[in-house]
């Protein structure tokens, strides 16, 4: 019966390093990749300039544009619309 709670506390303690190297590991990794390693460099790609916008203000003079209308005025209504104080509760 002693033997086996001897080998049952060394399996524990086995298991206990175990985590231990491997929680080691994964915040050695974390501070490596995180922290140590720079980031890589990376360069601009070349840039090309847009290709010159020409505005042909030459279609403003055409016939089409001349036969066009205007809009007529709209006039403001002349009721009164809203109350006064809008922020005032209703009378019942």
């Amino acid at each position: 019966m002693a033997i086996t709670l001897l080998e049952e506390k060394k399996s524990k303690n086995y298991l206990i390093i175990i985590l231990g190297i491997i929680i080691f590991l994964a915040i050695f990794i974390f501070v490596w990749r995180g922290f140590l390693i720079k980031p890589e460099r990376v360069l601009p790609s070349i840039i090309q300039k847009p290709p010159e916008i020409k505005i042909n203000f030459e279609i403003l003079n055409s016939s089409v544009l001349k036969e066009l209308e205007p809009f007529e005025e709209i006039k403001p209504t002349e009721e009164t619309i809203g109350r006064e104080n809008p922020f005032l509760p209703y009378k019942k």
